[in-house]
């Protein structure tokens, strides 16, 4: 499933594109990363994963900055306001700077 989340980041909007998983890609990506796990070494690590699982409610809202904060909430007003750009659109006026 495709999905859009409009951004404005220094007065520049964009609409980021992403894909979610269907079920066998994300049992394919839990595997991966049961793997990499499995194969970590270095103590700092399985430190932070060991984190991760003893806090999965904290909201990553209060993880972010002030400032990502801030950008989102304007990409979310800009969404709401009619202002922002498909993500089509945006390749197609940055083309210049994307190709190689």
């Amino acid at each position: 499933v495709v999905r859009f989340i409009p951004l404005t980041i220094s007065g520049i909007r964009l609409e980021i594109e992403y894909t979610t998983m269907n079920e066998k890609d994300l049992d394919q990506k839990k595997l991966e990363l049961i793997q990499w796990v499995a194969e970590a070494s270095e103590e700092y690590l399985i430190d932070r994963m060991l984190e991760l699982k003893n806090e999965p409610n904290k909201d990553w809202w209060d993880q972010i900055s002030a400032e990502e904060r801030a950008a989102i909430e304007a990409g979310l007003a800009d969404e709401q306001a009619g202002n922002f750009m498909s993500h089509e659109e945006a390749r197609k006026s940055w083309e210049k700077w994307l190709t190689k």
